[in-house]
């Protein structure tokens, strides 16, 4: 199901107590707010609540003053929350190494206006895909890194993400590992792509060693980056089938086409308010 161009998202999260859902809809009820969506969920065993309404206001809706209004209900329940309003466009920077499959993908999806992203830039710690930014008219930085000048890279990183005001970052194969210190400081607010296979192959080629090991499966992991490697909150997963027909450049081919998908399908998830992050897991609540 596709958000209507005229609806506001308000999400939402407090302890689990007696009258979360009511105080949302009443309120929402009292400000003339016509309901089209609403997902909530309350986690029994971490005592926490959290809920999502899509509403269709009758008239104008002043942004701010439904935000202070609703402030006064939602301290009762310690609840914090969040008001997104109609068109918004997140602003995004990308990352990408050489892999050009999942920029080519979020560029399309960019290009027609499935994605209601705004994309600032993107950087490469290599010169190859320059051309398809230039093509899209979006800057391109080329911040080249070696083990000694990881530190240097990442602040020039820092930089372009603070300069254009992203507020998601997303790692479309961007094939480095991040620093603790810049996990840190993106934590929440970037997403990464990576390959998901049983059993775990790491390293090169991660889909030959699959075809040498008869997989049955392939996949991809879309979630947010933290310090554990390729281990952040997960967010979305896709799998496809293979079998012994395919070969190892046909499950690499399924696999740019799962990633594709499952990372498009993360930073929606992300935009549209659906993703709540809860200790080291999250909420998702699906279309």
């Amino acid at each position: 199901m596709s958000r209507s161009a005229d609806t506001w998202i308000l999400d939402a999260q407090c302890p689990s107590r007696l009258g979360t859902v009511d105080v949302v809809t009443r309120f929402l009820k009292e400000q003339r707010g016509y309901i089209t969506e609403l997902s909530s969920f309350d986690d029994r065993l971490g005592e926490r609540f959290f809920i999502r309404a899509e509403f269709r206001p009758e008239g104008a809706l002043d942004g701010e003053a439904f935000r202070a209004a609703f402030a006064e209900r939602a301290a009762e329940f310690e609840m914090s929350f969040e008001l997104t309003p109609p068109g918004a466009r997140l602003p995004v920077v990308i990352m990408v190494s050489k892999a050009d499959h999942c920029l080519n993908d979020l560029l399309y999806r960019y290009r027609i206006g499935q994605l209601p992203i705004d994309i600032r830039a993107v950087v490469s710690n290599h010169p190859d895909l320059e051309p398809l930014a230039a093509w899209h008219d979006l800057p391109y930085y080329h911040l080249p890194i070696t083990p000694t000048t990881k530190a240097e890279q990442e602040a020039k990183v820092w930089q372009v993400v603070q300069e254009t005001g992203a507020e998601l970052v997303i790692l479309a194969r961007y094939m480095q590992v991040l620093s603790s210190a810049m996990c840190e400081k993106l934590s929440g607010r970037a997403i990464n792509i990576h390959h998901s296979l049983l059993p775990g192959f790491k390293g090169a080629k991660p889909y030959h060693q699959a075809y040498e090991k008869g997989v049955k499966l392939v996949g991809a992991t879309a979630h947010y980056i933290n310090n554990d490697l390729d281990e952040g909150p997960i967010i979305t997963q896709g799998v496809e089938p293979v079998s012994h027909v395919d070969y190892p450049e046909d499950l690499v081919a399924k696999g740019r086409d799962i990633e594709c998908l499952t990372l498009a399908r993360a930073v929606g998830y992300h935009i549209e308010r659906r993703v709540f992050l809860h200790a080291r897991r999250t909420v998702v609540f699906d279309r």
